[in-house]
């Protein structure tokens, strides 16, 4: 919600409308009381803001509040506020990057009433980082075989996947010999779904589904092997998580999507049993340098 640091018990209300030049104005009604009466004489002004976003086509918010211009740059009003008091406005932007990801970014931003706020929504903010949403596409069972044997699971693994979908790479991981695998899941119906097949397949007692975000307070320290279908932006938002924890030794198996600069220890391409081919990456984590 709208608020000031020195008032934020007002509980401010949003409402958007658009203004026939083109901008929107934020108008914020406050619940007065006998204090804010008194208040009434002070100077007030409204602010411009000036806000970029990465993707024309983006779905902005403010406030939780969805706003309907489109384009790079978009423009609005507050309503009038108290010159120089300490303001903060939240701002939120959906984008899809391809047809298989969304991506959501949010700021809070701090103002004084009567300034200009800009606020740049074009560049990821690491201590805030983006949330991504993956549209899930099954991995072939034969393409699954080929991340195995890429990824050398064997007896002494413990497999993790994020966005596990149906469960079948964590139950080839089983198969295949691993002591443990893990799977976190952010769609309910896929959860359930994964959970059911891995009870179909009598591996309860070596299979975990989680139900959540894969890139929000997860540890995956306990990995020795990461099977990873989801998207570059997702690699790249998952990517620091992984340096900070995996040991060395640790193999990532990628089908398709690559990490940023990190390049690949290895690369293969795979034809498979549909005629098409498919593309796998292998990075092994190294020692830290001192």
């Amino acid at each position: 919600m709208f608020t000031s640091r020195t008032a934020r018990a007002l509980g401010l209300a949003l409402s958007v409308f658009f203004l026939s030049a083109g901008l929107t104005a934020l108008s914020a009604k406050a619940q007065p009381d006998k204090k804010d009466e008194k208040k009434d004489d002070k100077k007030k002004a409204k602010s411009k803001l000036k806000i970029s976003v990465p993707q024309e086509d983006a779905k902005l918010q403010i406030e939780g509040k969805d706003t309907k211009p489109s384009g790079l740059v978009r423009e609005f009003e507050t309503p009038e506020l108290e010159v120089g008091k300490l303001y903060e406005y939240s701002f939120s932007v959906m984008w899809e990057p391809n047809n298989y990801t969304k991506l959501t970014r949010t700021k809070n931003v701090e103002f004084k009433g009567g300034e200009d706020i800009v606020v740049d929504l074009t560049m990821a903010d690491p201590k805030n980082p983006d949330k991504a949403q993956i549209r899930w596409v099954p991995t072939p069972d034969d393409i699954v075989e080929e991340m195995m044997k890429l990824g050398k699971v064997g007896k002494d693994d413990v497999v993790y996947e994020p966005g596990p979908g149906d469960g079948r790479v964590l139950i080839a991981s089983i198969k295949k010999g691993a002591k443990k695998a893990v799977g976190i899941e952010i769609d309910a119906k896929k959860a359930d779904e994964a959970k059911e097949n891995v009870k179909k397949a009598k591996l309860d007692k070596e299979i975990t589904i989680i139900e959540g975000d894969a890139l929000k307070d997860r540890d995956y320290s306990e990995a020795t092997v990461v099977m990873l279908y989801m998207g570059n932006e997702f690699n790249n938002l998952l990517r620091p998580l992984l340096e900070k924890q995996l040991k060395p030794g640790t193999r990532i198996v990628s089908h398709r999507f690559v990490m940023g600069d990190w390049a690949p220890d290895k690369t293969i391409m795979v034809k498979g049993e549909d005629g098409d081919e498919y593309t796998l990456h292998l990075w092994t984590v190294k020692e830290k340098k001192k």
